[in-house]
């Protein structure tokens, strides 16, 4: 599974695998560089479980659903977290309404709910709001977590 992205230059769609969101890439037509993923990305399961499988850098997933307040007053601090640490982490969106799958492997029991995954691994999970710099805060420490290879 791969993520579609267009590029910003010619806008022709590049197909980025999971070990790759976190890079500069090339794109496939205009050969100039890709930077890597700087947004929040929608996750659905199997999106989500091939990313953790995959990334080399420490995830971030917000579980909200579209009638919850203080998602939506979240969703800016998220969005500034995948801006902010575009290449050292990836930022997951998963819509706990549509993938109730997800938010029990979890134990998601209220939202907004925001887990740090490294490596596969729960590093740190949370309930409640919280501004990006401490999603970022949380990211940045997940990195420095050394795991056996």
């Amino acid at each position: 599974m791969a993520v579609i992205r267009a590029c910003p230059h010619c806008g022709q769609k590049n197909r980025i695998p999971a070990t790759h969101l976190a890079d500069t890439g090339r794109c496939g037509a205009c050969k100039n560089a890709l930077p890597p993923v700087n947004e929040p990305l929608a996750a659905d399961t199997a999106l989500f479980d091939e990313i953790l499988q995959n990334a080399r850098v420490p995830v971030l997933v917000d579980f909200w659903a579209d009638w919850c307040g203080p998602c939506r007053m979240a969703a800016p601090e998220v969005a500034r977290t995948a801006a902010d640490l575009a290449g050292q982490a990836i930022v997951l969106k998963v819509d706990s309404d549509k993938h109730h799958d997800l938010a029990a492997r979890y134990n998601v029991r209220g939202i907004p709910n925001f887990l740090v995954l490294h490596n596969g691994k729960l590093v740190h999970q949370q309930a409640g709001l919280v501004g990006h710099d401490q999603m970022e805060a949380w990211l940045r420490s997940a990195a420095t977590v050394s795991t056996p290879a």
